[in-house]
C-alpha cells in the first residue's frame, strides 16, 4: 500500500496518467476534472453577472462584479465532488455548492435564488468544455506544432543542396533533396495548423435552455429579447465563443468536431512523416545520435532504434481512433438530447494528450537524425536509370514522335547491372537522334544534378510569421 501511494503513476490504470504522465501533465490543468469543475462555476458566476440586472435590480447596484468574481477563486473541487456524491449530479453539485457559499456571504444571499438561471445543465457544460478544449488548441497544441513546423523548415533549409534518390512505390524515382523531403512536411503541418486556428476561433457555444428555446425565459420575462442576451454573453470577452442560435438542448458539436478532424489531419501528416523518416532511417539515409546510457534491444548491443517515430506512430494512431470517434459520434444525437455524448466528452483530453505526446516524439526524433551522405550518394550512383525521364522530356522538346515509346524499350527492366548503369545510360543517350545541344545537354545531367527546383523549393518552405 505505501508503494501506491508514494508511485501512483505505476499503478495508474491509463497510460496517460502513469508512463506519460510528465508528457501529459500540461494538458492536465485544461481537462482534469479540476479543471472542469473550475470551469463550470466560472460560467456559472459570469451567467449570474448578466441576468442579475433584469431579475434582481435591487441587488444588482449594491453588489459588485468584484464578490462574484471572488467566489469563484475559492472554489472547492473535493467539496463539490463529495455533493455530487450525495446527489448524483455532476452539475447540479456545482450549483448547490455555490447557493451554500452565496447563503453564508450576507452581501450575496439574495442573489443565490438566480443561480442557473434559465439553465440546463449543457448550457454551462458545454461553454465550460469548449472553453477548455479552445484553449489547450490555442495555448499548447499550436505552440507544439509551430514548433515542429519550424524544426522541419530549418532542416529542409540546411539540407537543401544535398541530392537525394526519391522512391515512388518504393522504387527508384527522379531525384529530390533531403531538404525538400522536410520541406514537404514543414508545408503539410503549416496547412493543418491554420485549420486548427481556424476551428479554435469558430468553436460554438449555447445558452438557451432546455430545448433550445428559451422556454424558462420567457415564462419568466416575457419582454426580454434573449436571443440577443445570450448571444452577447457568450461572444463576450470573458466567454470568447462563437453563439450557436439554433440547439436542441445540446449544441450539436459541429465546430468540435471540425477541430478534432483539425487535430486529425495534423496527426495524419506527422504520422506519414513518422513512417517515411522509419523508412530512410532502414535504408540508412539517415544517421541516428546515440546516448551513451541508452540500451536499444535488450539481446543486440548494436541497435539504435528509431523509438522516437515509433512511439509517434502508435500515439498518433490512439489519437486519431478518438478523434474519430468523437467527430463522428457527437454530432449524432436523440431527439433533443441523450447522454451518450456525455461520458464521450471525458476523452478529448485523451485524444489531446496521445497528440502532444507524439508531436513531442516527433520533434526528439528530428534532433537525432543526420543525413548520412555518402550512403545516400551511393544510391543516386546506382541508379542513373532515374535520368530516362529527363531523356524523353528533352526528345519532346526536340519535337521527336514515340519518345516515351523509344526510352522505355530501351531501359525498361534492362538496367540491373549497378556496375554497368553509368555506362549504359550514357550508350543510350549517344544513340538517340537528337541535336548536339540537346544531346550534350542530357549527356551532362547526372543523378545528383537532376534536381529540377528541388533546392530553391526547399528554401521557400515556410514565409515568416509576421
Amino acid at each position: 500500500m505505501a508503494d501506491k501511494e508514494n508511485n501512483n503513476a505505476l499503478f495508474a490504470l491509463s497510460p496517460l496518467d502513469g508512463r506519460y504522465r510528465e508528457e501529459a501533465k500540461p494538458l492536465a490543468e485544461y481537462f482534469c476534472e479540476a479543471a472542469l469543475i473550475r470551469r463550470r462555476v466560472f460560467v456559472e458566476l459570469e451567467w449570474l453577472k448578466t441576468v442579475r440586472p433584469l431579475l434582481a435590480p435591487q441587488t444588482a447596484a449594491t453588489v459588485a462584479d468584484a464578490q462574484i468574481d471572488a467566489l469563484g477563486k475559492t472554489v472547492d473541487a473535493p467539496a463539490i465532488k463529495k455533493i455530487e456524491r450525495e446527489i448524483r449530479h455532476d452539475l447540479q453539485a456545482v450549483v448547490v455548492w455555490l447557493a451554500r457559499k452565496m447563503q453564508k456571504t450576507p452581501a450575496l444571499a439574495p442573489l443565490h435564488p438566480l443561480l442557473h438561471f434559465g439553465c440546463t445543465s449543457w448550457d454551462i457544460n458545454n461553454i465550460a468544455q469548449t472553453q477548455m478544449a479552445k484553449s489547450a488548441a490555442e495555448e499548447v497544441m499550436l505552440p507544439l506544432l509551430e514548433e515542429l513546423a519550424d524544426a522541419l523548415d530549418k532542416k529542409a533549409k540546411k539540407y537543401a543542396e544535398i541530392p537525394m534518390l526519391a522512391r515512388t512505390h518504393g522504387q527508384p524515382a527522379s531525384p529530390t533533396t533531403v531538404g525538400k523531403e522536410f520541406a514537404n512536411f514543414a508545408v503539410r503541418l503549416d496547412s493543418r495548423a491554420q485549420k486548427i486556428a481556424a476551428a479554435a476561433r469558430e468553436l460554438p457555444a449555447k445558452m438557451n435552455g432546455a430545448t433550445g428555446n428559451y422556454n424558462a425565459h420567457c415564462a419568466a420575462f416575457p419582454a426580454a429579447d434573449w436571443p440577443e442576451i445570450s448571444r452577447k454573453f457568450v461572444e463576450s470577452e470573458s466567454i470568447g465563443l462563437r453563439f450557436a442560435s439554433h440547439t436542441t438542448q445540446i449544441e450539436p458539436y459541429d465546430g468540435a468536431a471540425d477541430l478534432f478532424n483539425a487535430l486529425r489531419g495534423a496527426n495524419t501528416v506527422l504520422l506519414d512523416f513518422s513512417r517515411d523518416i522509419w523508412g530512410y532511417i532502414a535504408l540508412e539515409y539517415f544517421n541516428q545520435s546515440a546516448a551513451a546510457a541508452e540500451t536499444g534491444s535488450s539481446a543486440m548491443p548494436h541497435k539504435v532504434n528509431p523509438i522516437d517515430f515509433e512511439n509517434a506512430e502508435g500515439n498518433l494512431g490512439l489519437a486519431n481512433a478518438v478523434l474519430s470517434h468523437l467527430s463522428e459520434k457527437l454530432p449524432v444525437s436523440r431527439w433533443q438530447r441523450d447522454l451518450s455524448d456525455s461520458t464521450v466528452m471525458r476523452s478529448v483530453g485523451s485524444a489531446f494528450a496521445h497528440s502532444l505526446i507524439a508531436w513531442r516524439a516527433v520533434l526528439r526524433g528530428l534532433q537525432k537524425i543526420t543525413p548520412n551522405e555518402p550512403r545516400i550518394a551511393e544510391d543516386l550512383n546506382d541508379n542513373w536509370q532515374v535520368l530516362a525521364e529527363a531523356a524523353v522530356a528533352i526528345m519532346r522538346a526536340e519535337g521527336i514522335a514515340d519518345a516515351y515509346e523509344t526510352i522505355k524499350k530501351a531501359v525498361r527492366g534492362k538496367t540491373t547491372d549497378k556496375t554497368k548503369i553509368r555506362a549504359q545510360m550514357r550508350a543510350i543517350f549517344q544513340a538517340l537522334p537528337l541535336s548536339k545541344s540537346a544531346k550534350q545537354k542530357l549527356l551532362s545531367l547526372t543523378p545528383k544534378t537532376y534536381l529540377g527546383q528541388s533546392p530553391p523549393l526547399s528554401k521557400t518552405a515556410r514565409k515568416k510569421k509576421q
